[in-house]
């Protein structure tokens, strides 16, 4: 539990330092947060240094949460046009072409709802330590914002698959099957990836983690998109899953520093 570092300031000290003393991939951080009590689990350690288009050179955490924040749609209705970055999720807005543009739409989506409600109150200003800085990381992330209805996917039909992607800047973002399961398995092209092409260190420690968190089966999106109408994710009967309307947990991941 290193709770108490978040209070007095030194978690981001000792990150920004890059010697990361006495931070470990699993330690935890408790916060109650617009009355939502939440477990902060560390899960990798500068994993993604000198990643995106613009080289991500700060040191820096990658945290998720213990279990989803909340259930919610990836889309109002049965499509995965304009790709993840065009999804409710994320929030872009899709053109005519079914293509996902850098506008972001005027309600923006959920992560924009979960980064301000549940993210920034603890961890956007250190108030312990009065230094006024926002520890939440931008970075840049490679999204998928086009599919084709008539691609082949890992259903083995001609269902969709993402056929495109374009860098944007992020603060928070879903996991992708890589990140989780170190290896694809619905994900229906190299689009899908990005910069998620590393399994995080916590899920090869911990891999009951990926599924459950104290004995709590989780069901979660992934970034992946499946075919023209699904998108991947981690389900409570504990297997690599896939679906549509569902409202499935949000377990983001996002980096402080």
């Amino acid at each position: 539990d290193i709770t108490s570092k978040l209070t007095d300031g030194s978690l981001f000290k000792e990150i920004e330092s890059g010697k990361f003393d006495d931070i470990f991939v699993g330690d935890y951080i408790k916060t109650t947060t617009n009355k939502k009590n939440i477990i902060w689990l560390i899960a990798d350690l500068d994993n993604y240094l000198h990643s995106g288009f613009e080289d991500l050179t700060q040191h820096h955490a990658t945290i998720i949460p213990a279990a989803p924040l909340i259930n919610a749609q990836m889309n109002s209705t049965n499509t995965t046009a304009g790709g993840y970055a065009g999804s409710a999720m994320v929030g872009y807005e899709v053109g005519e072409d079914g293509k996902a543009t850098a506008n972001k739409k005027s309600e923006g989506g959920t992560l924009d709802t979960i980064l301000s409600t549940y993210i920034e109150p603890d961890f956007g200003v250190s108030n312990a330590s009065n230094d006024n800085t926002d520890h939440i990381i931008e970075y840049s992330n490679l999204l998928t914002n086009q599919i084709d209805k008539t691609m082949t996917n890992r259903f083995s039909t001609s269902g969709g698959a993402s056929i495109n992607a374009t860098w944007y800047k992020r603060k928070l973002d879903l996991m992708s099957e890589v990140n989780v399961y170190g290896t694809i398995a619905w994900s229906s092209s190299g689009y899908d990836t990005g910069i998620d092409n590393c399994q995080y260190t916590i899920f090869k420690l911990k891999p009951d983690f990926i599924n459950s968190y104290k004995t709590q089966a989780l069901t979660y999106w992934l970034k992946d998109i499946v075919s023209s109408s699904r998108f991947s994710a981690v389900t409570g009967y504990r297997y690599s899953g896939t679906n549509s309307l569902s409202e499935y947990g949000i377990r983001p991941r996002f980096l402080i520093g």
